[in-house]
C-alpha cells in the first residue's frame, strides 16, 4: 500500500467516525441514519450523469451490496440505541477486519502474512477490553450482540464491494451507482412506515442530511477506491483507525465516559492496525 493510499484511508476513517458520531449525538438514530442515507444518494446523483455505467459483471455485486447494507443499517441503529458510541463503534469496526481477512482467503485468495495476523489478534484483544467492562448489564449485552453481528455484515459488504469495484472497469462508477441505489430501499421503507416524520426530518435537518450524507459517501468512496489499489484486508484494517477517532469524539463531544480498560482496548486496536500496516 502506497503512502498516498494509506493517507486516503486514514482520512476515510476520520470521516466515517464523524458521521457515526452525528447519528449517536442526534437523539434519533433511525431518522438520522435515514437522512444520511438519503443525503449520500442525493449527492451521488449528479455524478451518475458524468461517470460511465459499470460493466455488466459489476451489477450483481451492486445489488448484493445494497441488500447487505440494509442489514448493516438495521443493526447499526439497534446497536446505537443500546450502547455508547465508544463501546459499540469499536466492536463493530474492530472485529470486521479479522472476519474480512479470514473470508478473503477463500473469496479473494488474499492470504495475509504473519505480521498481519498478529495485528488482527491485537485488534481482537482490544475489542475484548473495550467491551468487557459493561457485559454485566443487559443493555450492554444487547449492544455487544448487535455490534458483533454487524461486524460480520461489514466484512461481507467489504468483500462484495472490493471485488465489485475491481471488476467494474471503473471504481468511481461503481461507487456512484452503489450510493444511488443504496438509498432507494431504505427511503421507500421510511416513506411507507413513517412518511410524515421522515419528510419532516428531512426538511428540518436538511443541513445534517447533506453534511452527514457527504461524510458517509466520501468515507466509503475512498475505502472502495483504495481496495482497487491494495489488498482488501489491509484496507479494511487500516480504516479501523476510525475506532480511535470515534472514541475521542464520544469522549469529548458526546461526553461518554472512558475507563482505563477502554483506553487500553483502544491502544491495543491501534497497535494491531499499525502491525497490519507494517505487514
Amino acid at each position: 500500500m502506497t503512502f498516498a493510499v494509506s493517507m486516503a484511508v486514514l482520512l476515510a476513517a476520520l470521516l466515517h467516525a464523524a458521521w457515526n458520531a452525528m447519528i449517536k449525538g442526534g437523539g434519533d438514530a433511525l431518522h438520522d441514519t435515514a437522512g444520511i442515507i438519503v443525503g449520500a444518494m442525493l449527492i451521488a446523483l449528479p455524478f451518475a450523469l458524468v461517470v460511465p455505467f459499470p460493466a455488466p459483471v459489476a451489477w450483481p455485486f451492486i445489488a448484493a451490496s445494497v441488500t447487505v447494507h440494509l442489514a448493516y443499517y438495521a443493526l447499526m441503529i439497534a446497536a446505537y440505541r443500546a450502547g455508547d458510541l465508544s463501546l459499540v463503534y469499536p466492536l463493530m469496526r474492530g472485529v470486521a477486519p479479522l472476519v474480512t481477512a479470514v473470508a478473503g482467503i477463500a473469496v479473494l485468495g488474499e492470504t495475509p502474512p504473519s505480521l498481519a495476523w498478529l495485528g488482527m489478534l491485537l485488534i481482537s484483544a482490544g475489542v475484548v477490553l473495550l467491551g468487557f467492562r459493561a457485559l454485566g448489564h443487559a443493555p450492554a449485552r444487547a449492544a455487544v450482540g448487535y455490534a458483533l453481528a454487524n461486524a460480520a455484515v461489514i466484512a461481507l459488504y467489504t468483500l462484495i464491494d472490493g471485488q465489485g469495484a475491481r471488476v467494474s472497469g471503473n471504481a468511481w462508477s461503481y461507487i456512484v451507482w452503489l450510493f444511488v441505489f443504496d438509498g432507494i430501499p431504505f427511503s421507500l421503507w421510511m416513506l411507507a412506515t413513517r412518511r410524515d416524520s421522515f419528510l419532516a426530518h428531512l426538511r428540518q435537518r436538511s443541513r445534517r442530511v447533506f453534511v452527514g450524507g457527504g461524510l458517509s459517501a466520501a468515507a466509503y468512496a475512498i475505502s472502495v477506491w483504495a481496495m482497487t489499489k491494495a489488498p482488501v484486508a489491509l484496507v479494511a484494517s487500516l480504516r479501523e483507525t476510525s475506532v480511535l477517532f470515534a472514541t475521542l469524539i464520544g469522549a469529548r463531544l458526546l461526553r461518554e465516559r472512558l475507563s482505563a480498560r477502554r483506553w487500553s482496548g483502544v491502544v491495543a486496536v491501534v497497535a494491531g492496525v499499525i502491525a497490519l500496516k507494517a505487514a
